[in-house]
């Protein structure tokens, strides 16, 4: 078996597919062989600029081809990309270059008067490179990217001279709803190899097994589109691309950088997209809601997948959406940076599966708190965790890496916080991420759990839960609901009723706060700090 990078699987597709679509978002298509080239300028000028081996590069990108040649040009180049999240301010940028030793950044330049006054605390960073954009040229203190690209590496395809190794990293930035972002070391290798090793299970590909292997079976299928509809700063959207283009596939953005569901799907009937990748509910309710205020607009028959990970969302939400896409299959992961492939479900026309409800993957186990095994159907509650192909740890921290990552049973495994049940037929219940999970009077609530139930009642568009002091109990539940616009406003007894039908009445909302919106973030996650400090203002309560 070969150790893998991803650099030598993609350049031996652009030689044997040059001109097949690679990258494209709206009217911009570029091919596989311009893909290469110009990933492989931008590694030449990276390592003339005095980087070397390992050198860290951030690419602060909105989705656009240029995020995915920023990675190949560092994997390329033997370097080490970062995601960065443009909704960062100042003093988060700041944070997360320093932390992650940027010695470059990639950046629209939209973002420059954001940069500007960052860059005297950033020494360490030799080469800022700017992708220009309507209204904003590249700064006088940045390179023009396009200008950078245009010149042709002096040797194709590019290597560096330290060469590349299936050791080289990629660091995905995580966590900051939960504190400051954490870098999540990923080998290429390991990487390559846990999201398939350049496989394809719905298209009937088997992984690799040598990289000259690549180039000769281009030739036995249809390339696939993926309109990955999320950032690809987070690991949903990078993981989705990357997987489309192991098998030398095209990998679509959409053309606006807000979510609109109307362009969502006037994009996917255009390219006849064959997978539309997601996060969750809030990307699934306005793509639901766009299809039913358009009856028969759009042609979906060609969809064969829609895929979504990193949030839960409902069984209704994916009946509704596979009444429109009856060729379709719903494929919703349940992973995260640091651990892929913790469980899945697959959902058809006629065969949808529950709410936060799936099957264990095959390197997973649920752990309680003493390290053994939770029995399905024992009701006990654990700690679901994944082995096999795994992260590093977390960038220059330790002791995170030592809470996350853990030896049970003689080998190593990541344990990220997420607590489920194991039912009697092997199932996941999924319960909650533990760093959330609120105790009144002794109990513990998983707020996700509360959340799935509210979002069930027909007056809630979406819901997230959140502990508030109580005097008596330590915390009681605050549900903040966004209504669905066409219903009535919901009432706390509403809400409190139609929770205490589906769970045990300690979980019921004891106080109601109404939204005009939850205010989800691009990768469909919700800030849960932010929400408890709502609910407070809105309560008028004191924590």
């Amino acid at each position: 078996m070969s150790a893998w990078t991803f650099a030598d699987v993609w350049e031996a597709i652009a030689a044997r597919q040059p001109g097949q679509p690679a990258l494209i978002q709206g009217e911009r298509v570029v091919t596989w062989g311009q893909f290469d080239a110009r990933a492989d300028a931008l590694a030449a000028h990276l390592t003339a600029g005095g980087l070397t081996h390992d050198a860290k590069i951030a690419a602060y990108l909105y989705n656009s081809p240029e995020y995915l040649e920023t990675y190949y040009a560092a994997f390329k180049a033997g370097m080490t990309p970062i995601n960065t999240n443009y909704r960062y301010g100042g003093e988060e940028l700041t944070y997360l270059f320093d932390n992650a030793d940027a010695q470059a950044v990639v950046f629209h330049a939209g973002f420059a008067a954001t940069l500007e006054p960052l860059r005297a605390k950033l020494p360490q960073v030799k080469r800022w490179i700017a992708v220009a954009e309507p209204g904003h040229p590249a700064p006088a203190w940045a390179e023009d990217y396009e200008a950078v690209v245009a010149r042709p590496a002096p040797v194709r395809p590019f290597k560096a001279p330290w060469g590349r190794s299936p050791e080289d990293l990629m660091l995905l930035y995580t966590g900051g709803t939960t504190g400051m972002p954490k870098g999540v070391m990923w080998r290429q290798d390991d990487l390559f190899n846990v999201i398939g090793a350049g496989g394809h299970a719905l298209m009937g590909l088997p992984p690799l097994e040598r990289v000259e292997d690549v180039s000769d079976r281009l030739s036995t299928y249809e390339k696939p589109t993926t309109l990955v509809c999320c950032p690809l700063m987070h690991g949903t959207g990078q993981f989705s691309a990357f997987i489309t283009l192991n098998i030398g596939g095209a990998v679509a953005s959409l053309p606006s950088r807000q979510f609109n569901p109307m362009e969502l799907w006037d994009e996917a009937v255009r390219l006849k997209a064959d997978n539309i990748v997601i996060v969750g509910l809030a990307f699934s309710t306005p793509m639901l809601e766009a299809l039913e205020a358009n009856p028969g607009r759009w042609d979906l028959s060609h969809v064969k997948a829609m895929s979504s990970s990193g949030s839960m969302w409902s069984q209704e939400n994916k009946r509704g959406l596979l009444s429109y896409a009856r060729n379709a299959m719903i494929m919703d992961s349940f992973g995260s940076s640091e651990a892929v492939g913790l469980g899945a479900s697959a959902s058809a026309p006629g065969a949808e599966a529950a709410t936060a409800a799936f099957m264990l993957g095959p390197n997973c186990a649920v752990f309680n708190e003493d390290g053994l095994r939770v029995e399905p159907g024992s009701g006990e509650r654990g700690m679901v965790a994944v082995c096999g192909f795994l992260p590093m740890g977390y960038y220059k921290d330790a002791e995170k890496s030592a809470k996350t990552f853990k030896t049970m049973e003689g080998q190593r495994w990541s344990v990220p916080g997420d607590w489920a049940e194991v039912n009697l037929d092997g199932t996941l219940k999924l319960l909650g991420r533990g760093s959330q999970c609120i105790n009144t009077g002794g109990e513990k609530v998983f707020p996700e759990e509360v959340e799935e139930a509210l979002k069930t009642h027909p007056s809630v568009r979406d819901a997230v839960v959140v502990g508030v002091p109580d005097a008596r109990f330590g915390e009681r539940i605050c549900a903040v609901v966004e209504p669905d616009p066409a219903a009535t406003s919901p009432t706390l007894e509403e809400m409190a009723g139609h929770v205490k039908s589906k769970l045990a009445a300690y979980k019921a909302p004891r106080e109601l706060v109404v939204v005009e919106s939850i205010g989800r973030a691009p990768n469909g996650k919700v800030d849960y700090k932010a929400s408890r400090d709502r609910a407070l203002l809105a309560l008028g309560v004191t924590a």
